[in-house]
């Protein structure tokens, strides 16, 4: 019999917690993951969600992340520091290294820190809601394994490299441009080879070079850039903050978290918070923002375009409405979830399951 696949935020957020303590994680840290993981699926990013809990428990089973490990902060000039993640879960070192710009930026106006020896950090947006929250822009940046090819070529040499974007508002939701420098998130293309579903023309190419709707034949072959040769050259730029500078790796030196299991990813990050009060007042700039969102969206729609919406809105949508009605998750994912929950001593069906809402409940 298969397990109901709508599940209370909360409750699985819970669980996920529970599972990487009992795996081991030290629980402040176990918490920071969940969160993150949890936050993703009730943005709608399913592909950076608790899908990823079982690849990121395997990796600290096989010794591939640290859990226990400290961050340690390299070098610190004013404003501007490089942290060390020491292999811990990217989610924890981001975390460690968002504090770190945070607090730079409110004592000097901005805050810059480079990352390195991290893992997948998940959402950009994690980082961003955070920030906000502090009265802070945020600019965040991440490299990743290869996947994409550079403008031209067949062959995955740089990543998906994820930008992220946070501005205070006032009244109206927070600007959050959270994006991968591909077409679509390759995860994106995992979540929809393991639902045995096509990808749209225009996401991926196959090993050949040749345009695939294919999920598994995109999988081995190379997501796309956005925009082409301007995705491209974006990601690149990533690479060289987040790695180049660094010291983490960057290009082919980014290790795969699903196939290098002989070294740890060396991901890297960029943090670059600005504190609004070192410029204009507070109040003046959210009062700008709230302005310059209400001309946007009363700007003269297209034919058959209802709405003009900002970057973050549909996200926020999606949190408010699956935080009431739940989290769905592919059956392959339930299945997973619960043979980790039974390794650990968990049950997922009583630990995480919400009641199948039916969708003309509100």
């Amino acid at each position: 019999m298969s397990l109901p696949h709508t599940y209370d935020w909360g409750k699985l957020q819970s669980f996920c917690r529970e599972v990487f303590t009992r795996a081991g994680v030290p629980a402040d840290r176990a918490t920071t993951v969940a969160e993150s993981l949890v936050q993703a699926d009730l943005r709608g990013v399913e592909s950076h969600g608790v899908v990823r809990t079982g690849i990121y428990l395997k990796r600290v089973e096989k010794g591939m992340m640290d859990p226990h490990a400290e961050p340690n902060i390299v070098s610190e000039h004013g404003s501007t520091a490089l942290l060390d993640g020491s292999n811990n879960f990217g989610a924890v070192v981001g975390s460690f290294a968002l504090d770190m710009a945070m607090k730079r930026a409110k004592q000097y106006g901005a805050g810059v820190v480079g990352v390195k020896g991290s893992n997948h950090f998940g959402t950009g947006a994690y980082y961003a809601k955070k920030a906000i929250e502090q009265n802070l822009i945020l600019l965040v940046m991440s490299n990743a394994s290869q996947t994409m090819p550079p403008s031209g070529g067949i062959r995955p040499f740089i990543g998906t490299n994820p930008l992220c974007i946070g501005v205070p508002a006032g009244e109206e939701n927070p600007f959050i441009l959270d994006m991968a420098t591909s077409v679509v998130a390759r995860g994106k293309i995992i979540v929809a080879a393991q639902k045995g579903e096509a990808i749209p023309l225009g996401w991926a190419i196959d090993k050949e070079g040749n345009p695939t709707t294919d999920a598994e034949a995109a999988l081995e072959g190379s997501v796309l850039p956005v925009g082409g040769p301007k995705g491209y050259a974006i990601s690149m730029f990533i690479d060289i903050l987040s790695g180049v500078l660094t010291g983490a790796g960057y290009g082919q030196y980014v290790n795969n978290m699903y196939e290098n299991w002989d070294e740890p990813q060396n991901v890297g990050h960029f943090f670059i918070a600005v504190d609004i009060s070192h410029f204009i007042p507070l109040e003046l700039f959210k009062q700008r923002v709230d302005l310059y969102i209400r001309q946007i969206k009363n700007e003269p729609k297209a034919p058959g375009v209802n709405e003009i919406l900002v970057p973050g809105e549909i996200e926020h949508r999606q949190t408010e409405r699956l935080k009431r009605e739940g989290i769905q998750l592919p059956l392959k994912v339930v299945d997973e979830l619960n043979d980790i929950g039974l390794k650990y001593g968990l049950q997922f069906r009583e630990a995480a399951i919400a009641p199948v809402i039916e969708s003309s409940q509100t």
